[in-house]
């Protein structure tokens, strides 16, 4: 005969071993509700805004470094050299 103690264990590692798997394998978490989809969304759209004005401002920033270039009489793209006769300070 099998006591209730011993049953009721061997029911709970039973139960703990049929969903083991199904535990394991949880997909990433996603939005439950509506709120929190629309929120994602947002969040989203704003890190797509944001990277965009990141590449455009770096766009922007080599334009003018290469005019800069053109001006100084280098050639473009050799940003971080200076032209010739072209100082950046005071001898000491």
């Amino acid at each position: 005969m099998i006591s209730r103690r011993k049953l009721l264990s061997s029911l709970g590692l039973a139960t703990t071993v049929a969903a083991l798997p199904s535990m394991l394998m949880v997909p990433d978490a996603e939005a439950q509700t509506a709120g929190m989809e629309r929120r994602q969304d947002r969040r989203e759209g704003r890190h797509e805004r944001r990277e965009n004005r990141r590449d455009a401002r770096q766009v922007r920033r080599e334009g003018r470094r290469d005019a800069r270039e053109v001006r100084r009489g280098g050639t473009p793209g050799t940003a971080g050299t200076t032209a010739t006769g072209v100082t950046t300070g005071t001898a000491k």
